[in-house]
């Protein structure tokens, strides 16, 4: 029942070459940069990651993303990442875009155990006729094409039918968590987070501060602990390591 390793490398040990992740995390904010960075310095490649967006230039996933580590994302927000743009338009990774809600559900669903569902989303759009650009060739053209979705109509309404996802491994990061792996969120980190825990068949997490079995109200759990397999403790040096993606500053009159 103690699921805590000793460090982000152990945890990441058995994640090789050519494996797929769901990664939590919107922009900076819940992002388990720890457990990324760890997987970064193992070396892995080829990954095939299911991710909101994928990082900035840099900082999470933008790291395994500069060194030409992933081959393949799911997301809905590809954001001001300049070097993920640059490898996407050169043919260098695949990118299948869908709209937020989609990919959220797509999780979920893959962790309930359900393998499709019908959303409203997307109806009327490339999303569900197909010929999105999921990858192109160097020289420009269009290599690799998104397929067209089964579409049904339901109470005079038209829906699209979406496969949900699952993923060998999960990467994320709760601001607190026992040795279960039973995880609380802060705020807007709950946002993908828990839904990659679902859809991952073996989950990581790494924990701002963890405490022991007991000391977590059940009604304050966001994912139980039967989601997740491995728990790293940050250092408090790690936890309070949360840069600003837009830093804005907003100027006051009367001062200079």
């Amino acid at each position: 029942m103690d699921k805590v390793v000793a460090s982000a490398a152990e945890a990441v040990a058995d994640i090789g070459d050519g494996a797929s992740l769901a990664v939590g995390g919107f922009g900076l904010c819940g992002v388990p940069t720890v457990l990324i960075d760890a997987l970064y310095e193992r070396g892995s490649g080829g990954l095939r990651v299911v991710s909101n967006n994928c990082g900035l230039d840099g900082r999470g996933l933008g790291r395994l993303l500069a060194a030409g580590r992933i081959a393949r994302a799911q997301g809905s927000y590809v954001g001001d990442n300049k070097e993920f743009a640059r490898q996407y338009l050169a043919g260098e990774i695949e990118l299948e875009l869908m709209p937020q809600g989609t990919l959220a559900e797509k999780m979920r669903a893959g962790g309930a155990g359900i393998p499709a569902f019908y959303t409203p989303a997307g109806v009327g759009t490339m999303i569900a006729e197909g010929g999105l650009p999921w990858r192109y060739a160097p020289d420009g053209t269009v290599a690799v094409t998104s397929p067209p979705k089964e579409v049904r109509e339901f109470g005079g309404r038209q829906y699209v039918l979406e496969e949900s996802i699952t993923t060998d491994f999960a990467l994320v990061r709760a601001a607190r968590g026992d040795r279960h792996g039973n995880l609380i969120f802060d705020k807007a980190a709950r946002n993908f987070n828990p839904l990659c825990a679902m859809a991952g068949r073996v989950t990581l997490a790494e924990v701002e501060e963890l405490v022991e079995p007991g000391e977590l109200d059940p009604d304050a759990v966001h994912l139980p602990g039967v989601f997740v397999q491995r728990v790293v403790r940050l250092t408090p040096e790690q936890a309070a390591d949360k840069p600003i993606e837009k830093r804005t500053v907003t100027e006051r009159e009367g001062r200079d």
